[in-house]
């Protein structure tokens, strides 16, 4: 299993980097293009659908994000848009932790498949978007999620219920402490101060998303890194009880050793947008 995950991370990071870091934005557009597509295949299998309609959910996915850039979505400010994103994201993922497992059946098919297809293309569109204003700016956002989730491991495993004597959502995630979501919001605002400060040592042409809060004030500094810290945790929660809820352990077997695209991807799909939201105040 190791060995799998191992590989699996190789190839992907191969993928990822070199588009990442090309000149163009267009690699890594493509490369999201890909992921989103898988996405909405996942998407679809989890609500119940399977073969061509599964299929046709990730055509679709993948076709209204082509759309999105033909259109010139990605080079064009949408404050508007990430307002709505971010309100949507904050109001539904707090409606569905508080309905938990129980609640997801509740909801209308066709409600969950739209609004989990208009996720994914937000969070496409706030990556490429993102991508446009500088490799350094979407970095910020990236590592954010990564060291949240890395911080809230060592964290839970270190000091899980040992102050709280309470686990964070039982019936969602058993295996998930308060201690995991303080130790991963500590490690974001260690990160958010100490990408700031680079920014500011080297002077970053490209600003990033700390550097950006920074400039209007250290106090939405310190808000702005832990509101993304909490919403990465709301993402992560909100695909681990759609999972749960449809009796799923992965979103699928996409990635040999870790799951599937949407696996990988639960925390970003609020964090990007969020993370443009900021950005455009």
């Amino acid at each position: 299993m190791l060995k799998q995950r191992i590989i699996t991370a190789l190839v992907l990071l191969a993928v990822l980097l070199p588009a990442l870091f090309h000149p163009s934005p267009v690699p890594f557009t493509c490369v999201m293009l890909a992921l989103i597509g898988a996405a909405g295949w996942e998407w679809g299998r989890l609500n119940g659908y399977g073969g061509g309609v599964a299929l046709f959910l990730g055509a679709e996915a993948l076709a209204l994000c082509a759309l999105s850039w033909w259109l010139g979505l990605p080079q064009r400010p949408l404050p508007v848009l990430w307002a709505i994103a971010g309100a949507g994201w904050v109001l539904a993922g707090g409606a569905l932790l508080r309905a938990g497992p129980t609640g997801w059946p509740r909801i209308p098919k066709a409600v969950r498949v739209t609004g989990g297809l208009l996720a994914l293309w937000a969070a496409w569109l706030a990556a490429v978007q993102a991508r446009h204003i500088g490799i350094n700016f979407l970095l910020s956002v990236l590592v954010l999620v990564w060291v949240a989730d890395v911080f809230a491991y060592f964290a839970g495993r270190a000091f899980g219920l040992r102050f709280t004597k309470a686990k964070l959502a039982p019936s969602i995630s058993p295996g998930k402490s308060w201690e995991g979501v303080w130790g991963g919001m500590i490690g974001v605002l260690v990160l958010a101060f100490a990408w700031a400060a680079v920014d500011r040592a080297v002077g970053a042409g490209v600003p990033s998303l700390y550097s950006h809060l920074a400039s209007r004030g250290v106090w939405l500094l310190v808000l702005g890194a832990l509101f993304m810290a909490v919403m990465s945790v709301v993402g992560d929660l909100v695909e681990s009880l759609v999972k749960r809820s449809v009796g799923a352990k992965d979103s699928s077997q996409l990635l040999p050793g870790h799951g599937g695209v949407l696996d990988r991807v639960d925390a970003l799909l609020p964090t990007l947008p969020l993370a443009m939201m900021l950005a455009s105040l």
